[in-house]
């Protein structure tokens, strides 16, 4: 059975049986058809206004939620705050949810016309299938290291250009044309590569490489939104953001401030932790045969011992353990024994040195600086 029911309600200007005799009939077709063509264009008005609210609220939406999990990831003090906008947004999602059931509700109702009925003779309509996401794999954390080293090594080359890229539309041609660099590995690249920048002191690199960084993730991000493959947002991202309104360029530069705060502030700790870790690895090469630091030592002596060491008196050395009380005079000297500070049988190896230099000389076997 076929369904005739949607043709029961067509608005067609011009095959009106009742028309006043007075009235010029071709006129009032021609007012009718204007009219009823201004009405369409206020509706399409209205769904290009409701599509762009739609798509500026999803984009708050996930920009929302990427500083609350950073937020609640770093126990910042303003997650209350994110929460109660997320709550605002959660609650005007639903607005616009109800404003979109109205419109298609409004559009099925609307009645059809000789503008709306009538198509091209030659026209096809081909729907095309939407790129599926990647499938995530469930891999370990070994198994996705090797797989993002193999990928540096098989597209350092090519990373490297399009992080230097200065152009929206370089970069959207580059992309398109090596598609398989739109992937969560680059965006992870590009970050590790502005933080060595960035340690490197090279800081007006690293803000270039930092705006391709964002560029990449908001292309992912864009991707996960209209859950399809990162490829097929290439277009969409560098068309949106070439004619951005200021409220999506603002957030765009928002979001890259932000990101190179975080690598300032990543790039600072990594050096701290080299430095630490340089200066235990210095630390483990001076410890003595007791496994004490003779640095440390050294600072811990009385100021009467330290000038000992510092003039390299034996005989002063003496005479001030004497007048010390003698179990701390044991406890300074073993400490020293075991820092390497001090060694007690050094005459013994060298004869013709009553008391090795080297035995009580803090400069060679400490570094008092």
């Amino acid at each position: 059975m076929v369904d005739y029911s949607k043709w029961k309600n067509i608005e067609i200007s011009d095959d009106e049986d009742d028309i006043h005799p007075n009235i010029d009939t071709p006129s009032l077709f021609r007012w009718r058809h204007q009219a009823r063509v201004e009405r369409m264009a206020e509706r399409q008005k209205e769904i290009e206004e409701f599509e762009k609210s739609k798509a500026e609220h999803s984009k708050k939406l996930a920009t929302l939620k990427s500083n609350l999990s950073k937020a609640e990831e770093e126990n910042s003090s303003n997650i209350d705050d994110l929460r109660k906008k997320m709550k605002e947004l959660e609650m005007e999602a639903e607005k616009i949810k109800k404003k979109e059931e109205e419109l298609k509700k409004k559009d099925k109702t609307t009645p059809w016309n000789v503008d709306t009925i009538s198509k091209p003779g030659f026209a096809k309509t081909v729907i095309n299938k939407k790129p599926e996401r990647p499938k995530e794999e469930n891999l370990t954390d070994e198994e996705r290291e090797a797989r993002m080293k193999k990928f540096i090594k098989e597209n350092e080359k090519d990373l490297k250009h399009f992080g230097m890229l200065r152009k929206y539309d370089d970069s959207k041609a580059f992309l398109r044309s090596h598609n398989h660099l739109v992937c969560e590995n680059t965006a992870n690249y590009l970050v590790i590569w502005c933080i060595n920048l960035e340690m490197e002191e090279k800081h007006e690199l690293m803000n270039h490489v930092a705006h391709q960084t964002i560029c990449m993730q908001y292309i992912l991000e864009l991707a996960k939104q209209l859950d399809t493959d990162p490829r097929a947002c290439v277009e969409a991202f560098f068309t949106k953001i070439q004619v951005a309104d200021k409220e999506y360029k603002n957030s765009f530069d928002d979001e890259l401030r932000q990101f190179k705060e975080r690598i300032k502030k990543r790039a600072a700790e990594k050096l701290d932790e080299a430095v630490k870790e340089i200066e235990e690895e210095e630390r483990q090469k001076r410890l003595g045969p007791g496994g004490l630091d003779p640095a440390e030592v050294f600072e811990s002596l009385p100021d009467d011992l330290k000038k000992c060491f510092e003039s390299q008196d034996i005989q002063l050395l003496q005479e001030t353990i004497a007048k010390m009380d003698e179990e701390e005079a044991k406890y300074h000297m073993k400490r020293c024994v075991d820092s390497g500070l001090w060694v007690p049988d050094a005459n013994k190896k060298d004869d013709e040195t009553k008391e090795s230099p080297e035995a009580v000389d803090p400069s060679k076997n400490v570094d008092v600086d």
